[in-house]
């Protein structure tokens, strides 16, 4: 009897690439072994025999995408088996709503798409072994430079294992627990309390050595059934190299390396911990200077936030990496001042208030289409050119400055700007923004108008190429012809460039059209 096995309940994941296939056609298996591996980009999931039979055919490869239902292979039943249908391949579904759960088994939760954010530290654990999770429960909290971010469950089950502790550092893909699912969560226990079998006791009794670097072992690139072989075998995940796609573990390696091969690879943990590049451009500075300042007099300790911290250490890369210049200039907004101001009278039923800065953003997207070199990223020698316009502002909160962005700046009115700007706003003071509204980023405007000051130079906002600062305005005499003056509105501006990028003339170009724009609106227009 020939039996199709097709993918069960994987919760709101569609179109999954299978990463990994653990049998052949001839095979043996038993229920609950693993038979394929899927992953997204928030798990890794295995898919297990749902009864024992002989592997008959096989109905994907390595890359192809599955979906609830999708048939990977079938089965020539074991004797004795009752025949059953196709369907009985898929888990019970009871009258009540189930959980969205992976299939049977183990489920590696990553870290999901945090942005351009890497070695971010993990700031708090909600969630302890034992613990049953549902979909979108918080399981940690990370904490960037910009942000706080809490990473939901993306599925159902017990938490089995925890793989990192608060002040662990995480990517994009870094796996941070595993959870059982399905019905397989059902005998799910604590390692504590789980009964000793012989697999476990040969994962205690570790033959390759030295012993497992825990650490090294839960940043290894692997899914959950090469890592069960990897504690049966006593095989140190985090020594190994993994030969499958982009250095993936896969089960060959691991029963490679305890027969005794090389795969060697420097373990995980220890290029987790190395800086990206060896630091900033080679440059050796002397040792900061250490000083017993209470000598001199009473003082008082303040920790940094980790926001704080964590910027201080990307504003100096940014500072030492780009040669950066500065340009001050000047901008005539009295017009524009009188059209704000009565245009917040109009829009004062709908609960939105206008600020310069919208005017600003408008200003910066038609300035940057006229120079795109100013719109760009630098990838090596070669120039990243982008079609679209998203403008970042810099805003103050309690713990340190963020950089929310407004998304295709070109393709929304002044008001819309407005009201986003501040949602994004509220948010950044609370902590709650999340990756995707600070990332993207095209060009920066960074605004000290409700503070003071006349010029500044701010800091480039890496991987951007400039970035406008702009002060409080002020009235000032002008004159047209040195005879006749006027009072007029002034904005100072300060462009800094990256000077691998852009020449002093562009920047002076880019000033003076972002001036003319604040000083007649309608030239955006044209």
């Amino acid at each position: 009897m020939s039996i199709q096995i097709q993918v069960p309940d994987i919760g709101d994941f569609k179109d999954v690439p299978v990463i990994e296939i653990f049998v052949k056609v001839g095979d043996t298996v038993k229920a609950e072994d693993p038979l394929v591996s899927l992953e997204s980009d928030k798990a890794t999931m295995d898919v297990p025999a749902p009864r024992g039979g002989k592997v008959k055919s096989i109905a994907v490869q390595v890359g192809d995408k599955v979906s609830e239902g999708s048939v990977i292979m079938s089965f020539e039943s074991e004797a004795g088996a009752s025949a059953a249908p196709a369907e009985a391949a898929k888990p019970s579904v009871s009258a009540a709503p189930a959980p969205v759960s992976a299939p049977t088994g183990l489920a590696e939760v990553r870290v999901p798409d945090i942005g351009d954010f890497k070695d971010v530290p993990v700031i708090e654990i909600f969630v302890k072994v034992g613990d049953t999770v549902k979909a979108e429960d918080p399981l940690v909290s990370l904490e960037s430079d910009k942000a706080t971010m809490d990473v939901p469950a993306p599925l159902g089950g017990i938490v089995k294992e925890i793989r990192v502790a608060v002040g662990d550092k995480v990517s994009e893909g870094s796996i941070i627990m595993a959870l059982a699912t399905g019905s397989g969560a059902a005998a799910a226990a604590p390692p504590a309390a789980a009964p000793v079998t012989a697999a476990s006791a040969s994962a205690v009794a570790a033959p390759s050595g030295g012993g497992v670097d825990e650490a090294a072992f839960a940043l290894a690139y692997a899914g959950p059934a090469v890592r069960k072989l990897a504690r049966e075998l006593g095989v140190d995940l985090g020594k190994l190299k993994g030969s499958g796609d982009h250095g993936r573990i896969v089960r060959e390696d691991v029963e490679a390396f305890a027969k005794g091969g090389s795969g060697a690879a420097a373990p995980a943990a220890k290029a987790a911990a190395t800086p990206a590049g060896g630091g900033v451009g080679g440059i050796d500075l002397l040792p900061w200077p250490k000083v017993d300042f209470a000598k001199f007099g009473p003082i008082e300790r303040k920790e940094q936030s980790r926001i704080k911290k964590i910027s201080a250490a990307n504003l100096h890369r940014n500072w030492v990496v780009i040669p950066h210049v500065t340009t001050h200039d000047e901008a005539d907004i009295t017009e524009l001042e009188a059209f704000r101001v009565q245009m917040n009278k109009e829009l004062e039923k709908s609960g939105v208030k206008v600020s310069m800065l919208p005017f600003m953003m408008k200003a910066a997207m038609a300035t940057l289409k006229k120079f795109p070199e100013f719109n760009a990223s630098l990838d090596g020698d070669a120039l990243i050119l982008k079609n679209y316009w998203h403008i970042g502002f810099a805003a103050d909160t309690p713990n340190g400055l963020v950089v929310p962005v407004i998304r295709d700046v070109d393709k929304k009115s002044i008001p819309e700007i407005a009201k986003e700007m501040g949602e994004l706003a509220k948010l950044a003071r609370d902590g709650k923004l999340k990756p995707d509204q600070m990332s993207g980023g095209t060009f920066t405007i960074s605004s000290l108008g409700g503070i003071g000051g006349i010029y500044f130079t701010p800091i480039i906002n890496a991987p951007e190429v400039a970035i406008m600062g702009v002060c409080k305005s002020y009235w000032k005499q002008h004159s047209s012809d040195g005879k006749s003056s006027s009072w007029r509105l002034t904005l100072p501006l300060s462009l800094s460039w990256d000077h691998r990028v852009i020449d002093g003339a562009a920047a002076a170009r880019f000033n003076v059209h972002f001036a003319h724009l604040l000083a007649d609106m309608r030239r955006i227009l044209f």
